[in-house]
């Protein structure tokens, strides 16, 4: 590489910090960008800290290895093709915990009227029924498109040419 372009790209790093700081600022509330580690509770928005995204990140680590299993079992037993349609269950499992850390929001605990910035297993209540009802209303969201994208995976599975 040309030593003139890296210099090049060594002096624009600094812009390129300044330009995602100044995304993230001004970036809506239910943006995926990144976002300081204080973040709290927005209805509807945000309701999970940190620690709880880390746990929904490796939950759906868990759900994609469990939807290989599966399909890798069933594509060695030779079972009949539509059996593969067991593969929306981890799919979908994968797919909702992976949006719940994208969006930092828990489906359960907004269902449950519940939040938490701090470690797993601690939770406060939400304040007031309206907050609660937006909160109620974002988990089904993201329970309708986890299940959409577990039954992607199925057809998917079920289409292979295996």
């Amino acid at each position: 590489m040309d030593r003139g372009v890296a210099g090049d790209e060594d002096r624009l790093a600094p812009d390129r910090r300044l330009t995602m700081a100044m995304l993230a600022a001004t970036a809506p509330s239910h943006s995926p960008l990144p976002l300081p580690a204080d973040r709290s509770y927005e209805p509807g928005v945000c309701n999970i800290g940190p620690a709880e995204i880390a746990r929904r990140k490796r939950t759906g680590h868990t759900g994609v290895i469990a939807s290989i299993v599966l399909l890798a079992f069933l594509v060695l037993l030779d079972a009949p093709a539509p059996f593969r349609l067991l593969v929306v269950f981890p799919a979908a499992v994968a797919a909702s915990c992976y949006l719940q850390a994208w969006l930092r929001f828990c489906a359960g605990f907004g269902w449950l009227g519940v939040l938490n910035f701090g470690d797993v297993g601690t939770t406060e209540q939400v304040g007031s029924s309206e907050d609660r009802a937006r909160d109620r209303a974002k988990a089904i969201r993201i329970g309708l498109a986890g299940a959409a994208i577990g039954a992607v995976v199925a057809i998917a599975a079920v289409l292979l040419p295996v």
